[in-house]
Parts: C-alpha cells; sequence; structure tokens
C-alpha cells in the first residue's frame, strides 16, 4: 500500500473532528483507535515535519492540540487537520533555565494546561504526545483523563539541551506514567535507557518517513535544469554551493561551516533555515562571523523555505556540521533524497544513516579541516560525488520510506489501547 493509498483509508468524508463522540470512552475493539496528537509548538522544525503526515493520516479520527500557534497549525489545516490551539505564554516561553528558576511562578499556568489537555484527552482512545514538553503536561494529567499515553521522542535527553530538572521528570514519568515510548533512532532510545533505566528492547525505534515524491518533482539532473532552478532561486549559478539545512541554532553548527567556508576560496554556502526558541542572537552573530571571515559575499541567508525538495537539489552537496549528537538527522536523509551527495557529523542518529564512503562522507562534529577536505575530495572527484549520491538516494528509499513510517506508527497507535 502506498502513502497516498494509506492516508486516505484514515481521511474522512470530510475533514475535521464531528464524527468523534463527545466522550469516546474506553477502547473497546478492533477499530481503529481516535487519538488526539499533542505539540509544544507552532513552529515548524523535524518533530513537526514527522508529526504532519502522521496526523494526516489518522484524520478521521484524530485531532492536534498545539501549545502554541504558528505556521504548523496552518500547515495541518492545509492538509485536512483539524486543530486546536490551548496556549499560555508563561507556559511555552518555560526554558531549562526558566524551568530552574521560575517554576512556582509557572505552577497556575501549567496546572491550567493540564487540566484543559485532560479535557481534550478524555474525548480519544490515546494520547500521541510528539515533543517532550507536551510529553510532561500530558502525563502528568493521566489521573485525570485515564488514557493510555505514548510518548514520540525526537531528542537525546542529556545536560548538553536539558536541565537536571526537566531529566529528573522526564526520568520518572518515562519510567512510571508513559504507556509507551516510540524513539525516532538507536540514539535517541538508548540515551533515554540510561536516563530512566528502560530496558533498550522496550523502546521501539520508528524513523522519521519523507515523502520520495517531492524530491521526483525538481527537475536538477541536468546542468541546464540546475541552472534555470538556481537562477528561480536567486543563487549563483556556476558557483559551487555547499547547503546547510535547519534551524540557526548553535548546536547545529552553522558557525563550523563558516570557518570550513574561509578555507574554501571557491565555494559558496547557503544557510536555508531561521532561529528558533529564542536563538536570533546566535543568527546575529553567524552574520558577523561572516564579516570578519571575509566571507559575506559567499554565504547565502535564505531563511526558513517550504521548497526544501528545490533548495536541496540547487546544491552540490549537502552540509551537516552539527557538534553534538544528532538524535536522527532528517536534512541528511532529505539530501540523499536529493541525490546529492551528504558530509555528515559523525555522532548520534547520523551514524545509522550514514555509512562512510558508502552512501555519504563522516567528519567528527567540530572538525573544520575535515569538513574542508570532505569537500575538497567531492569536487575532486566528481565521480565518486555521483556514486555516493545514487547509493544515499537508494538507501534513504528503502529504509526512511513514509509508507513503512505510517505503517508501523499506526500499528503502534492500536496496540497501545489494547
Amino acid at each position: 500500500m502506498n502513502a497516498p493509498d494509506l492516508i486516505r483509508r484514515f481521511q474522512p468524508a470530510k475533514a475535521g473532528a464531528a464524527a468523534l463522540p463527545a466522550e469516546a470512552g474506553v477502547y473497546d475493539g478492533p477499530r481503529t483507535p481516535t487519538v488526539l496528537f499533542l505539540d509544544q509548538t507552532g513552529q515548524m522544525g523535524g518533530a513537526e515535519f514527522a508529526l504532519l503526515p502522521l496526523a494526516e493520516a489518522c484524520t478521521a479520527r484524530g485531532e492536534v492540540v498545539l501549545l502554541a500557534d504558528g505556521p504548523f497549525r496552518a500547515r495541518l489545516e492545509e492538509h485536512g487537520v483539524y486543530v486546536k490551539v490551548l496556549s499560555d505564554a508563561r507556559v511555552s516561553n518555560l526554558d531549562r533555565e526558566a524551568v530552574r528558576l521560575n517554576l512556582l511562578s509557572a505552577v497556575p499556568g501549567i496546572l491550567r494546561q493540564i487540566r484543559a489537555i485532560a479535557r481534550e484527552a478524555r474525548r480519544f482512545d490515546v494520547l500521541f504526545v510528539n515533543t517532550q514538553k507536551a510529553m510532561v503536561l500530558g502525563a502528568l494529567g493521566k489521573p485525570l483523563h485515564r488514557r493510555p499515553v505514548i510518548w514520540f521522542l525526537h531528542d537525546i535527553m542529556s545536560r548538553a539541551h536539558f536541565g537536571r530538572v526537566q531529566l529528573l521528570v522526564v526520568k520518572w514519568l518515562a519510567r512510571y506514567v508513559v504507556d509507551q515510548v516510540v524513539a525516532n533512532s538507536r540514539a535517541s532510545a538508548e540515551a533515554l535507557s540510561a536516563l530512566a533505566g528502560i530496558p533498550a528492547e522496550r523502546i521501539p525505534v520508528i524513523p522519521n518517513g519523507i515523502d520520495a515524491a517531492a524530491f521526483h518533482k525538481v527537475d536538477a539532473d541536468t546542468a541546464d535544469d540546475r541552472a534555470a532552478l538556481r537562477r528561480r532561486l536567486g543563487l549563483p549559478e556556476d558557483a559551487y554551493l555547499a547547503g546547510l539545512f535547519g534551524r540557526l541554532a548553535p548546536w547545529k553548527g552553522q558557525h563550523i561551516a563558516l570557518q570550513a567556508l574561509a578555507k574554501l576560496p571557491d565555494v559558496h554556502l547557503v544557510l536555508v533555515g531561521a532561529p528558533l526558541f529564542g536563538e536570533h542572537a546566535y543568527a546575529d552573530g553567524l552574520r558577523l562571523q561572516a564579516e570578519e571571515l571575509g566571507v559575506t559575499g559567499r554565504v547565502h541567508f535564505a531563511g526558513f523555505r517550504d521548497d526544501m525538495p528545490a533548495w536541496m537539489k540547487a546544491m552540490d552537496v549537502i552540509l551537516h556540521t552539527s557538534i553534538d549528537p544528532e538524535p536522527l538527522g532528517r536534512v541528511v536523509i532529505e539530501g540523499m533524497l536529493a541525490g546529492r551527495p551528504v558530509i555528515a557529523a559523525a555522532a548520534g542518529g547520523v551514524l545509522e544513516i550514514v555509512q562512510d564512503g558508502h552512501n555519504g562522507l563522516l567528519t567528527q562534529p567540530g572538525d573544520v579541516d575535515g569538513i574542508v577536505d570532505a569537500i575538497d575530495a567531492l569536487r575532486l572527484r566528481p565521480d565518486v560525488a555521483r556514486r555516493l549520491a545514487r547509493q544515499g538516494t537508494i538507501d534513504a528509499q528503502r529504509d526512511f520510506s513514509l509508507e513503512t513510517y505510517l505503517s508501523r506508527m499506526t500499528q503502534a497507535i492500536a496496540r497501545a489501547v489494547r
């Protein structure tokens, strides 16, 4: 069954939640369970891109609750998904420092959101929480909604990204309250296993699925096609373009790519992505760094883009420069599907995607000279670049298909209520 067929299987005659009962009650048979998806943000990140096709596939018997408004709501609604926003700024703006310093002042808002989420969850058979903060709020409300909780884990739970209080809360809830954790990679599963003492074999791994068809629609296989595509995107036609995709954040390592660019005088760097979650100072710092390195004319800040396949296909090489372990590495998979050679940082979930010299090249996180050497190698040996790109496409289509992802996730949801 292909992805469109699988999605249609779950869709109602008319999109929305009108068919859902006011009180779904306890799951009582082999029917497809109703599911409430909960996500903490309205912005588009890796977790949200993973949720989008799943929520669409479950439109007939599901809804999405967001804890903040933003572009993600509009994208879901474009796909026929019913969305409700339960926003409380004092809760949405809590970061790991605020959790430590201002937790007491946020308690009333947290309790309001827990109760509001529980009221929504009671109308469904299962609560599917898609982010760490959503997991905490949804799981804390379990005594009120009494529904199975599935947590789709997209993070490597460590001190690199989370505070001690957050990790302690996650450890307790994952061990004693969440009914099923599903991880997007073995790296994510193993980190949670080490934190919470949950046996790794009890955490199934379901990698994100990506629609390869979106990449087939973009013509960029000949020199003329690529030149036309670059003109349309406002990029230099004849330059060697290295593309780095993802939100602008220190741990994503855009500053490492700029340092490498300074040692590659004939290369241009295209940064596709925007700062999120209070990271605007870092984005401003990247522009200042480009000026200090004297590479401003060869750096293209493209911002957030919806047409990711086109931007990737316009590149000569796709870079991944995260300095901390990546939970999965969605942009690495997308780069492979775009038919471009990928150079990626060898840590976290990336090691489950890229085999060095087989379907891409690996460098150590933060290794500027390693990135320079890898780009030079691909420029000098275009035959090697083509071979890596071809194999990368084959592997990505096989291992990260949208059809497999949707099938496995809908089965996991059904199992949670048996």
